[in-house]
């Protein structure tokens, strides 16, 4: 169990979505890659711990990988990878069933090293603000809906939009609903790369930048 502050945020769970197939970095888990010799992994945590009640790696095949975190690893609650609206869905699922107090759940993507630390309650104050069923993140003019607040409540439409009408795409199930975009600016550590917080490792060469930067900037 974490230790979020009860007044800063209603009860949420922290999800992290490790369940791609990073083919672009040859394969294998894109949130074990180090960067700034920790993984992916361990940042995202350090970063949703203090601002959750819970936290949960949905990722499929041997959870054993993950093992050294001591948290709970959930497989997809649907067959065939149909992608991280089954990631989210699995996270609604799973909490519904094993904590029904917690009645939110935040989804972060396994691949973004540099998350922001305000991100919960953040994204919990936007929703709040515009009177909003859902929220998301957006920087540089574009928005992260994998960077998602989730009302637990909406499990069954999801499932049903996932496994009944094939809906892939999130901002295709995002659009039935009002959904709030909260807007971080880039972070100017570095005056020739001003760092967008939802920075994602897809490519090698993405790698080796969120390395080069975590060496220079240690605070990221």
């Amino acid at each position: 169990m974490m230790t979020a502050d009860p007044l800063a945020v209603p009860p949420t769970l922290g999800a992290i979505l490790a369940g791609g197939l990073a083919r672009r970095l040859g394969g294998g888990d894109k949130s074990l890659r180090l960067v700034g010799g920790r993984t992916v992994l361990a940042r995202l945590v350090d970063r949703l711990a203090p601002r959750v009640n819970r936290l949960m790696i949905n990722a499929n095949d041997d959870p054993e990988r993950f093992e050294g975190l001591g948290l709970p690893v959930v497989a997809d609650c649907l067959p065939d990878h149909p992608g991280p609206l089954a990631g989210v869905l699995t996270a609604l699922e799973w909490i519904a069933a094993i904590d029904p107090a917690i009645e939110w759940v935040v989804t972060v993507p396994g691949d973004a090293p540099f998350l922001p630390p305000d991100l919960v309650p953040r994204l919990h104050a936007a929703r709040l603000r515009e009177t909003a069923d859902l929220a998301c993140a957006g920087s540089l003019g574009r928005t992260h809906p994998v960077v998602g607040l989730w009302p637990v409540s909406i499990r069954r439409e999801l499932r049903d939009a996932v496994a009944g009408q094939g809906i892939r795409r999130i901002d295709r199930f995002t659009g039935r609903y009002a959904c709030a975009v909260e807007q971080w600016a880039t972070q100017p550590v570095d005056p020739s790369f001003p760092v967008d917080p939802f920075f994602n490792v897809n490519t090698p060469e993405d790698l080796a930048e969120a390395d080069r930067l975590a060496a220079m900037h240690p605070g990221l």
